[in-house]
């Protein structure tokens, strides 16, 4: 009030105090907003050129597995990082979105686009009574409330023996596109990839979205979002049955991928490797549970090939190292570099 009455007092050629510093640090402002912006559509293109080769790189079925875990911890994130609640229970969409997908392509003979889909929306479709209950809670009251309804899932599962398989799973899930074999995984990866293309897409617009900027708000002060006029518990609910959706298709891809699914997809230590997952590539990075699952899943292949029985030792202490070296994951540290090395480049 003071600046616009020394303002309305001076003259409208005036030029008050500050107003030249501000016009000398506005073009540094916009290199700045240059250099990010080229950095990110580099790191668009290089992550698009490995999507492209990665089945050539390494051996196709691990390439799949990527995918379909780098969904997984994109969903996680979308709920820990951008909402503030910490899931131990996403198995439960993951694993109901697997069997759904499962018994569509074995049972119906619909092409695998379709049973993912069902899959994914069957999940949505149970977030919808276990988030309106668990949205209530915060914090690790959240945190046990969706542990337990996905342990629920998980006895639901070896008890419907008749549908599920129980114990024995769920078998010759096939691979098909409408007439198409694919069993061979090096194609099913680039059937797989657009699907996997369009779930990041859908997790990226819904964090750039006003909803996403609100579910931001809400979960860094949830009283004052409300106090702004934002029903708090329904952006939760919206971000967690989003959340389940996205784990959904992961879920689904990963049953069709392996044409079998079994009692390990709702226990509850998938859940826990999603929220490693995350923690690895960078909590509110969305980006960074694509690179913890890339990595992760390579690691694990390679020790198992290797012959080494211990790979959750191996992988724990790579996350206690991740977790006391780089406090914002892998990808969070990473991309606060960039723009920093993209503009002493320029300078030079």
């Amino acid at each position: 009030m003071e600046r616009g009455v020394r303002a309305a007092a001076a003259g409208p050629d005036a030029h008050l105090p500050g107003d030249g510093a501000r016009a000398a640090r506005a073009p540094g402002r916009a290199v700045r907003a240059r250099g990010e912006f080229g950095v990110k559509w580099v790191l668009l293109a290089a992550g698009a050129a490995i999507a492209l080769w990665l089945p050539n790189g390494i051996y196709p079925a691990v390439a799949v597995d990527m995918l379909c875990w780098a969904l997984f911890a994109v969903a996680i994130d979308l709920l820990l990082g951008y909402g503030g609640l910490l899931s131990f229970g996403h198995a439960a969409f993951w694993g109901t979105s697997a069997y759904t997908a499962g018994l569509i392509a074995a049972r119906l003979g619909a092409p695998f686009p379709v049973a993912v889909l069902g899959g994914a929306l069957t999940a949505a479709a149970l977030a919808v009574p276990i988030g309106w209950l668990a949205v209530r809670r915060t914090g690790i009251y959240f945190a046990m409330v969706t542990l337990a309804f996905a342990q629920m899932i998980y006895y639901v599962a070896n008890a419907w023996s008749s549908v599920t398989g129980g114990e024995n799973g769920l078998q010759s899930v096939p691979r098909e596109l409408f007439g198409l074999d694919l069993s061979d995984p090096y194609y099913f990866y680039y059937a797989a990839l657009p699907i996997v293309a369009l779930g990041l897409l859908l997790a990226w617009r819904i964090v750039h979205s006003p909803f996403g900027r609100v579910l931001v708000a809400v979960r860094d002060n949830a009283g004052r979002a409300r106090a702004l006029g934002f029903a708090a518990s329904r952006y939760k609910l919206l971000a967690f049955v989003l959340s389940a959706f996205l784990a959904g298709l992961g879920g689904g891809l990963f049953a069709v991928a392996h044409g079998f699914v079994s009692l390990d997809v709702v226990h509850w230590t998938t859940s826990g490797k999603g929220v490693v997952l995350v923690v690895l590539g960078g909590i509110g990075t969305l980006w960074g549970g694509v690179l913890g699952a890339g990595l992760v899943v390579n690691l694990e292949d390679q020790l198992s090939q290797a012959g080494f029985d211990l790979v959750g030792l191996v992988t724990g202490g790579i996350f206690v190292l991740v977790v006391l070296l780089f406090r914002r994951g892998l990808w969070g540290t990473v991309a606060g570099y960039l723009p920093r090395l993209f503009r002493r480049w320029r300078r030079v």
